[in-house]
């Protein structure tokens, strides 16, 4: 049985995570936030947010699996490459909610090719495109974490962290309804992420894959 305690400041708010440990298969998460209980087994209690589509059938780690899209036994091999969403509309997609379905279930580069067209197509607003280029780093932070590439992990979720106190120095509420939390607050997440890294099982054929982030997007919309 393993089991920490740790607190850290998150903008201004006391944050306590209490207890890990290993049951059989899945780990399970309890942390206390705002006197609000979480209980995650696995990542199979989450909230969908586009639950129409399935996941693919692994998360994709290099050397490990087959690529994706490039292998033609990738799990997108030859996949639809999706349509074109405006900056304008961009927070409220299927393409972005469609990310934070794979980045909070553990699938970080999947999560990271489905925001990038965001990225891409957000050329007219810079506070747009600092915000999914910080969501984007963060993903390739968790696949270097699983790596267990602790300072590639570091230096993508430092570079994260800036993009987003940048989007968070001017108005950002649409950003904080599109993640739950502020920018700021998820600069703060991106650092501790490789502060407290979590370790890391392979998941068995036919198991989702663990997330390695304490931490859940939320959309407000979405989130009740």
């Amino acid at each position: 049985m393993e089991e920490w305690h740790h607190e850290r400041i998150l903008s201004g708010q006391r944050k306590i995570f209490l207890h890990r440990w290993h049951s059989g298969a899945s780990d399970c998460f309890i942390w206390n936030c705002h006197q609000r209980a979480f209980m995650i087994a696995g990542s199979m209690s989450l909230r969908r947010l586009v639950p129409e589509r399935n996941f693919p059938g692994y998360a994709y780690l290099p050397g490990k699996h087959p690529h994706p899209v490039r292998d033609p036994l990738g799990h997108s091999y030859q996949s639809d490459p999706g349509t074109v969403v405006a900056v304008e509309e961009s927070l409220s997609s299927h393409v972005f909610r469609w990310g934070i379905d794979l980045f909070n279930h553990g699938y970080y580069w999947e999560a990271h090719e489905a925001w990038e067209p965001l990225w891409h197509a957000a050329k007219q607003s810079a506070q747009h495109r600092r915000f999914f280029k910080g969501l984007i780093l963060l993903a390739a932070a968790g696949v270097k974490i699983r790596e267990g590439k602790r300072v590639a992990a570091a230096r993508h979720a430092a570079k994260s962290a800036v993009l987003f106190r940048q989007v968070a120095l001017l108005p950002s509420r649409p950003f904080e309804a599109a993640l739950g939390m502020t920018p700021a607050a998820l600069a703060v997440e991106a650092e501790a992420a490789t502060t407290f890294p979590t370790v890391v099982r392979d998941p068995t054929p036919g198991q989702m894959p663990e997330p390695v982030f304490d931490f859940i997007l939320t959309p407000k919309s979405e989130s009740g």
